[in-house]
């Protein structure tokens, strides 16, 4: 009699053999994606982080255009019959830009009672106003009444709460309660001094203007 063959050791564990090397790889193959996909992800959040960061920073170093465009042109200013505050800056102005965030939320609060006029001391259209407000440092800023009279001066950095007490006083008649004061500023080296020019030009007399 022909004996049988023994099938119990023919059978195989499940996951064996090549079977059971497919599956792991398949697992290896998901541990890295995932891997993988983590790894794009704090990329993205890193590169996002960092466009943030730079919007914001090229948004401040804009804040003073952006305040200039806004502002109130000097020869609307002299004829609509507001009081004015008139700032002299220059973009490269530290100082300026420091106070930029704070004049801009002060101009949206009194921008409707006091005008906001904002000269560049690199722009020579405005000599005859640094010569006139003997401006050699900046921010210099300049009160005016509703007629155009300069009844005070702060030059340099300001305390915000100084500002709007100012303008309280400004825009209500009353008397400025914390002028004259100063505080750190950036130095204007030339513009105040005319260039020199034909005689018969204006602007070589304009060292005799007196405020």
């Amino acid at each position: 009699m022909t004996a049988k063959p023994d099938s119990s050791n023919s059978s195989k564990p499940i996951g064996s053999g090549p079977a059971g090397a497919g599956t792991d790889s398949s697992a290896d193959s998901n541990i890295g994606k995932q891997i993988r996909n983590f790894l794009i992800a704090l990329v993205a959040i890193a590169l996002s982080i960092a466009i943030f960061f730079g919007v914001q920073t090229e948004t401040g170093s804009n804040s003073l255009s952006a305040l200039a465009a806004a502002a109130t042109p000097l020869e609307v200013a002299q004829s609509n019959n507001k009081p004015t505050l008139i700032e002299f800056y220059a973009n490269w102005c530290t100082s300026c830009q420091a106070m930029a965030n704070d004049m801009g939320e002060l101009k949206d609060a009194y921008g409707d009672r006091v005008n906001f006029v904002m000269l560049n001391v690199d722009n020579d259209k405005w000599l005859p106003e640094l010569l006139t407000y003997r401006v050699d440092g900046i921010p210099h800023f300049v009160y005016l009444t509703a007629t155009g009279e300069a009844i005070a001066n702060t030059i340099g950095e300001q305390p915000r709460q100084i500002m709007a007490a100012n303008l309280d006083a400004l825009a209500s008649q009353t008397e400025l309660p914390f002028t004259p004061t100063s505080g750190q500023v950036s130095k204007v080296e030339a513009p105040v001094a005319p260039k020199p020019t034909a005689a018969d030009d204006p602007r070589s007399h304009g060292s005799q203007v007196q405020p």
